[in-house]
């Protein structure tokens, strides 16, 4: 292991014992960023495209809010958490930092409302056609990927409800990330203030 290695590691563990010590704020095993003032949550296992996905909606033009966890308070709104893109490269998974800034990227430095949440993975040649999930499925979806889950369950449970029922949340497999960027774009301005509005989806 040479050093990038262990110093990732250490971060990483970092970020760990932030997230699970955490008491004013949920911690989400997810990525976010932001458009037009509502914030788009990006959930998905572990190598499934989240940062892939991040990195082509902020050289779109969105402004980024985390690649690593989602940070939501009370009342449900995304806080930065700011930080590099991390890709992992290979087979042997090397480690791949870049900043936000050297993509021309904007780092968001207030809170915004969720208005999308997107559980998605990434499949080479699959067409993005996502289905609107109910609040239930959506708060299940929030809450497989919050640290405090168990920890302290009232209140993740509390915050997570508060975003399922006042945001659009869809799923569905996606292809190249610059194709899906205009879809998302798309379906958050389409999402009404009171969640899950979709009139029409796009094409």
């Amino acid at each position: 292991m040479d050093n990038d290695e262990v110093f990732h590691a250490l971060e990483e563990l970092l970020h760990v014992v932030v997230s699970t010590g955490a008491r004013r704020r949920v911690f989400v095993r997810a990525a976010a960023v932001a458009w037009r003032g509502k914030a788009l949550i990006i959930c998905g296992p572990s190598a499934s495209g989240k940062t892939a996905l991040v990195e082509a909606l902020v050289r779109a033009g969105a402004t980024f809010y985390s690649d690593r966890y989602v940070v939501l308070d009370a009342r449900g709104r995304v806080h930065p958490y700011p930080g590099p893109l991390v890709f992992r490269d290979g087979a042997e998974e090397k480690v791949r930092k870049c900043s936000v800034e050297s993509l021309g990227g904007r780092v968001a430095k207030k809170p915004l409302p969720v208005g999308l949440v997107l559980e998605t993975q990434y499949r080479r040649g699959t067409r993005f056609r996502p289905r609107v999930l109910s609040t239930g499925q959506a708060l299940l979806a929030l809450l497989r990927e919050t640290v405090q889950a168990r920890l302290r369950p009232g209140f993740a449970l509390a915050t997570c409800r508060r975003v399922a029922g006042s945001a659009l949340t869809l799923r569905g497999k996606r292809g190249e990330a610059e194709d899906t960027v205009t879809p998302l774009f798309d379906h958050l301005c389409n999402a009404g203030h009171d969640g899950r509005l979709l009139l029409s989806s796009p094409a």
